[in-house]
C-alpha cells in the first residue's frame, strides 16, 4: 500500500506532458543519429575488414565495435517509426528484439573499449608478448565477449510484460515486479561488471601508459609508440565516462525509483526527466565510435585518406611527418 501511495501521491499534471516531450526528443535524435551513425560506421567497417590486412593492434576489436554500433543503427528506423505513429504492427518479437539490441550494443560496446584498452596497455608494457601474439586470440576474445554480453543482457528482454493484444512497443511495456533482493542483485551485477569493473580497467591501462611515457626516454619510433597508445586509452576513457557514465548514475536511481526505494517526489521526477537523456546521451557512442578510429588508428587514417580525394593533402602531410620523425 506505502509504494502505490508513493506513487499516487507524486503525480502531477506534468507527467503525460514530459512523456510527450520525451517521445519528441526520442524520434529527433534517433533521426539526427542515423545518417551519421550508418554511413560513419559502414565505411568504417568496409575499411577495417577489407584494407587492412595486418589485424594487429586490437583492428579485431574495433572491427566487433562497428558491428555492434551498426546493428543498432539499423534497428533505429523501427523505433522512428514507433515514436512518429505511436503504433506497433511489427510484433512482440521483434520489439522485444530492438529492445534488446539496444542494450547488448551499451554493453558490448563497453567490454569491447575494455579490450582496446588493455591490449594497447599491455602489447606496450611487454613487447615480446605481441610479438607471440595471433590474430585467432583476438577472435577468440569477441566471442567471449559476444558471449558474455548477450547472457548478461538478457535479464532485459525477461523483464518487460507481453501484451499479446497491444500495438505498443518501449514505453508502453509494464516491467515485472521484482523483489529488493532481485533489484539489489541487478544494481550489482549492472553497475559492477557493466561499468565501475570496466571503468577501472580502462583507468588502470591509462595510469600504466601515462607512467611509462613519463619514465622512460626512449627513441623517437618508441616515444611516438606511447604516445599514440595513451592517445587511444585516454581517448576511450573519456567516450566511456561520456556516453554511458550518466547512464548508469541514471539506471542506478531509476531502478530505485521504479522499485519505490527513493519516495520523494522531487528526486523521482527528476530521475524520470533524466533518465530518457541518459539513454541518448548512451547512444551517441554510435557516432563517436568510428572518429576514434580515424583519428586514433595510423593505419586505418592511411586507407581512409588513399580513398577520399579531399584528404590528399593531409595524407601527404602526414606521410612527410612520419619521414621526419614525428608521431
Amino acid at each position: 500500500m506505502n509504494k502505490v501511495n508513493s506513487s499516487i501521491r507524486c503525480q502531477d499534471n506534468n507527467v503525460s506532458h514530459w512523456e510527450k516531450q520525451s517521445e519528441r526528443m526520442y524520434t529527433y535524435f534517433y533521426l539526427l543519429l542515423f545518417l551519421p551513425g550508418l554511413l560513419l560506421n559502414t565505411i568504417a567497417l568496409w575499411v577495417l575488414c577489407r584494407h587492412i590486412s595486418k589485424k594487429t593492434k586490437a583492428v579485431i576489436f574495433m572491427i566487433n565495435l562497428a558491428i555492434a554500433d551498426l546493428a543498432h543503427i539499423l534497428s533505429l528506423p523501427l523505433r522512428i517509426y514507433y515514436y512518429f505513429t505511436h503504433d506497433w504492427p511489427f510484433g512482440n518479437a521483434v520489439c522485444l528484439g530492438c529492445f534488446y539490441l539496444k542494450y547488448l550494443n551499451m554493453y558490448a560496446a563497453i567490454m569491447f573499449l575494455v579490450c582496446i584498452s588493455v591490449q594497447r596497455c599491455v602489447f606496450l608494457l611487454k613487447p615480446f608478448s605481441a610479438r607471440r601474439w595471433r590474430r585467432r586470440y583476438d577472435f577468440l576474445i569477441s566471442f567471449v565477449v559476444w558471449v558474455v554480453a548477450g547472457l548478461g543482457c538478457s535479464p532485459f528482454i525477461l523483464m518487460p510484460l507481453i501484451n499479446t493484444d497491444s500495438k505498443g512497443c518501449f514505453k508502453d511495456l509494464p516491467m515485472r515486479p521484482v523483489s529488493p533482493s532481485a533489484a539489489l542483485m541487478i544494481i550489482t551485477f549492472g553497475e559492477l561488471f557493466g561499468f565501475l569493473i570496466p571503468l577501472l580497467c580502462i583507468f588502470y591501462s591509462s595510469f600504466r601508459i601515462t607512467g611509462l611515457s613519463l619514465r622512460h626516454k626512449t627513441e623517437t619510433q618508441a616515444k611516438c609508440e606511447k604516445r599514440r597508445a595513451l592517445k587511444m586509452v585516454l581517448s576511450c576513457s573519456c567516450l566511456f565516462l561520456l556516453c554511458f557514465g550518466p547512464y548508469h548514475v541514471s539506471f542506478l536511481l531509476y531502478l530505485l525509483v521504479s522499485q519505490d526505494i527513493l519516495t520523494d517526489c522531487g528526486t523521482r521526477f527528476a530521475v524520470e526527466r533524466f533518465h530518457p537523456i541518459s539513454l541518448c546521451i548512451a547512444n551517441m557512442s554510435c557516432c563517436l565510435n568510428p572518429v576514434l578510429y580515424y583519428f586514433l588508428t595510423a593505419e586505418f587514417r592511411k586507407h581512409f585518406t588513399m580513398r577520399t580525394p579531399s584528404f590528399y593533402l593531409h595524407l601527404v602531410w602526414s606521410y612527410r611527418g612520419e619521414e621526419r620523425g614525428k608521431c
